[in-house]
């Protein structure tokens, strides 16, 4: 989840050479930021991500891990399950992931500004910081899910914080060529298939269309105990630490990380920008990232949705079209935080983003008890229409939770334990 600790937005921007603080002053560039010094835009823009991520994340805690990438692997995909997974890929994969990693790099830029502006270097904090993401997110995807996100964050960010003082041009620039690699990668894969001997894609083919035995196997293990879970989970948690890391999250994600730390030196994560600014960065993220997502959907259909085309050249479509539509709703949630529009539904949102990193955690609790074999053992057999129900669901209960939690303590829970870990020793929870 991205850093929590948000300077004010009136100290978003570095002094060349830091001013030699008082004590005082050193103090409380040290410590974790009230809720006063907060800045509220970004608190939305990150409840909007950590709730809508969770329509994406559904599938993969409730259906076999083929069926995120490939929809007809597993499951019916008639009628109103197919409309429900058509808009669930237009406007959440891999949208609201785009925004958490912008959001992250943002978080790098507040996090060291702030204790630069305080007279400390910020690299001490940072990297214990990501040594305690790290060691969360390992628990997490070994533990619980092995769709977990902060292994990959914490190892990004180890090399990300380096370009935090680039001007936003540069990081941009940086950022959108990092970005590309993934993409490049995948298209060499799909060309150098062609010329691969059969048995090298075996692996690859049965992940993307696993044959019933592979299923069945699969549909055992999450329906069975929290041990029996492990059969899976670990090889694939592995996995996604190895070849989805390297093929994927370090340069998409990582990319992301310095294209969010350009947008809010520019003021437009902040809510900064003209309300002009921001509708035509929705209209034209929407114009062209929803048409280019759905280009992409139809010629997956009408390949057949082959791993040779869909899992190659097929994905790039939602690739880069994905980017498009996330700034689409940077653009409209800054809008939002500039009006006055359902202000206190706004504020709900707003508590859901403090507590982000709680929620997403928390997420993953609720649904493993749905649908593992520790809990109701439903895996495998809630269907798409269902399952959009339930992210309604835990999308109430959690924007109300957190709204209430946050009247009562400074922080949630799991971010008051990563920021006593962060500053080695207990932070004030109570307000």
């Amino acid at each position: 989840m991205p850093y929590e600790d948000e300077p004010s937005a009136a100290s978003t921007d570095a002094p060349e050479a830091p001013v030699a603080p008082d004590a005082r002053t050193a103090q409380a560039a040290a410590a974790p930021v009230t809720g006063s010094e907060r800045i509220v835009s970004l608190d939305v823009l990150r409840g909007v991500a950590i709730l809508g991520i969770l329509v994406m994340n559904i599938q993969s805690f409730s259906m076999i891990e083929a069926a995120y990438l490939n929809p007809t692997a597993y499951g019916d995909l008639t009628g109103m399950n197919r409309l429900v997974w058509t808009l669930s890929h237009l406007f959440a994969d891999l949208k609201f992931i785009s925004i958490f990693s912008m959001l992250f790099g943002a978080g790098i830029v507040l996090f060291s500004t702030r204790l630069d502006a305080g007279g400390r270097s910020p690299a001490g904090l940072h990297y214990r910081r990501v040594f305690w993401l790290l060691v969360i997110g390992l628990a997490h995807g070994f533990l619980l899910w092995f769709g977990d996100i902060l292994t990959a964050y914490a190892l990004i960010a180890l090399v990300a914080f380096l370009f935090r003082r680039l001007k936003p041009v540069p990081l941009l620039v940086v950022g959108l060529i990092v970005f590309t690699v993934s993409s490049l990668l995948y298209l060499l894969g799909g060309v150098s298939m062609q010329y691969a001997p059969p048995e090298a894609w075996e692996g690859v083919a049965v992940f993307w269309q696993p044959g019933a035995d592979s299923v069945a196997s699969e549909l055992a293990a999450y329906r069975g105990s929290w041990v029996e879970q492990m059969s899976h989970r670990v090889p694939s948690m592995i996995a996604t630490l190895t070849i989805v890391f390297w093929m994927n999250f370090v340069w998409r994600v990582g990319g992301l990380m310095l294209v969010g730390m350009a947008l809010f030196k520019w003021g437009v994560l902040s809510a900064e920008r003209s309300r002009r600014f921001y509708a035509i960065l929705a209209a034209v993220g929407l114009v062209v990232g929803v048409p280019l997502i759905w280009l992409g959907v139809a010629r997956r259909f009408a390949d057949g949705w082959t791993i040779q085309y869909s899992f190659f050249a097929g994905a790039q479509y939602n690739y880069w079209g994905s980017l498009f539509v996330a700034l689409a709703f940077v653009g409209l949630v800054m809008l939002w935080a500039k009006s006055d529009v359902l202000g206190r539904l706004r504020d709900f949102f707003a508590a859901a983003g403090r507590m982000a990193f709680t929620n997403y955690i928390m997420q993953t609790v609720i649904c493993t008890a749905v649908f593992y074999g520790h809990g109701f053992g439903l895996f495998g057999s809630v269907e798409r229409t269902v399952q959009i129900l339930i992210v309604f669901a835990v999308w109430v209960f959690q924007l109300w939770f957190s709204t209430v939690w946050l009247a009562r303590f400074r922080f949630g829970p799991v971010e008051w334990l990563w920021r006593t870990l962060t500053y080695l020793k207990p932070q004030p929870m109570r307000r």
